[in-house]
């Protein structure tokens, strides 16, 4: 859970529960999947969260996150779609291959402690 869900106002209305997560760091952003589960566990679902640092004017950072929820009746077409996506990305825009990503000195000094999100 990220801190935010805690402190809003909302929280005591939710009925879904944390399973799984698995965090992926890509360069500036980190990604969640994380598995929840209905109240009682009868049903689950994934959400996405593409969480990217921000710095505030003031020297101050936040998070700016987007969220997709997943529901496993369009768990085969989303994982479909996205094969496609990324194969006609590699095939059409890359020459057969997306090239690896570099990070700069700077960007490997913006490490993020998973705990702060």
């Amino acid at each position: 859970m990220y801190r935010e869900d805690y402190e809003s106002a909302g929280y005591q209305d939710r009925t879904a529960e944390d399973v799984y997560s698995k965090p992926v760091r890509a360069g500036k952003r980190t990604y969640f999947f994380d598995v929840k589960s209905t109240k009682g566990q009868k049903d689950f679902y994934l959400t996405i969260t593409e969480s990217k640092r921000r710095q505030n004017p003031d020297g101050t950072f936040n998070f700016d996150k987007h969220k997709i929820f997943l529901y496993k009746e369009d768990f085969e077409k989303f994982s479909e779609g996205l094969a496609e996506v990324i194969e006609y990305i590699k095939q059409n825009c890359f020459n057969g291959e997306i090239p690896e990503r570099t990070y700069d000195e700077e960007e490997r000094g913006r490490e993020v402690n998973f705990e702060d999100l």
